[in-house]
């Protein structure tokens, strides 16, 4: 059963055509990101799927419905979305702004209320961050923003969290850090998550089910271990590297050992092997 889909979707940047009649699924109740190199279609395809962007072509879906036909506050309330980046007014606290996330469910007649409190409170508290809830969002560490950017979303009570790039610009420790926070609550809480990340080996610990898009179009999609192969990293990455189970999971780990294409400029269509030399690899 897929959470959200796209049908035959066209993405576009006024005359440059991003996504062509792309047709991709992502699983409800599962872990999905979406990998490729730079300038494939990753964010762009999440904006959509968000509604934050209008197709060209072909219609996006959540839970069988077509999403541009739902009300803004509809996808607000099933939708959790964090962007790339995302910024805060200066001052801002850590406890405003995860009560942002209650924005979808205030109305004219409905004003904050103790159901309100208490999203908030525990999207705090499930994220690590109520400890310091009322410092400055601009006082924290990166992976204490990001994880009180993610309890924004927690507090919108949705099953579905989109991420862009949720590790970007973090250290190995506070990436660790906010990815075992969205295992945690797709085990604990079944939330789907999608999110978008360049690290593939993450990918491939993290997620049941990985789409490596190339060029605007899926190249392959499944569960790690069919998805991690040499060929995804020669033909899509231009990158040789040898696929082995890493010894406590078993999961695929990737292990570059150069390009497959020469560095001097000439296009992938004329592959040339270059690899590194055993200094190389070790670092020396």
């Amino acid at each position: 059963m897929s959470k959200l889909k796209t049908d035959d979707v066209i993405l576009a940047y006024d005359a440059a055509v991003i996504i062509d009649r792309l047709t991709v699924e992502v699983p409800a109740g599962r872990i999905t990101s979406v990998v490729g190199p730079n300038g494939c279609g990753k964010s762009t395809l999440l904006r959509a799927l968000a509604r934050l962007m209008k197709p060209r072509g072909g219609a996006v879906y959540l839970d069988g419905n077509a999403i541009s036909r739902l009300p803004t506050r509809e996808i607000a309330r099933r939708l959790g979305i964090l962007p790339q980046s995302p910024e805060a007014p200066e001052g801002l606290t850590v406890r405003e702004l995860a009560a942002q996330g209650r924005y979808p469910h205030q109305s004219w007649f409905r004003q904050w209320s103790k159901a309100d409190e208490r999203a908030v409170e525990k999207a705090l508290e499930t994220t690590g961050v109520l400890e310091f809830a009322d410092r400055p969002l601009d006082t924290l560490s990166g992976g204490q923003r990001q994880r009180a950017w993610i309890s924004m979303a927690l507090a919108q009570e949705t099953e579905t969290l989109l991420l862009d790039e949720p590790t970007t610009f973090l250290d190995m420790a506070h990436q660790l850090e906010v990815l075992q926070l969205l295992k945690r609550l797709n085990e604990e809480e079944d939330r789907t998550v999608l999110m978008v990340l360049h690290d593939l080996n993450n990918a491939a610990r993290y997620s049941h089910h990985i789409i490596a898009l190339s060029e605007g179009a899926v190249f392959t999609a499944g569960p790690p271990v069919e998805v991690m192969t040499p060929r995804l990293f020669r033909e899509v990455f231009h990158v040789e590297a040898d696929i082995v189970p890493d010894p406590r999971s078993g999961i695929p780990l990737c292990i570059p050992h150069g390009l497959c294409y020469s560095t001097n400029g000439s296009s992938p269509d004329h592959l040339e092997a270059v690899r590194f030399s055993p200094a190389d690899r070790s670092g020396t």
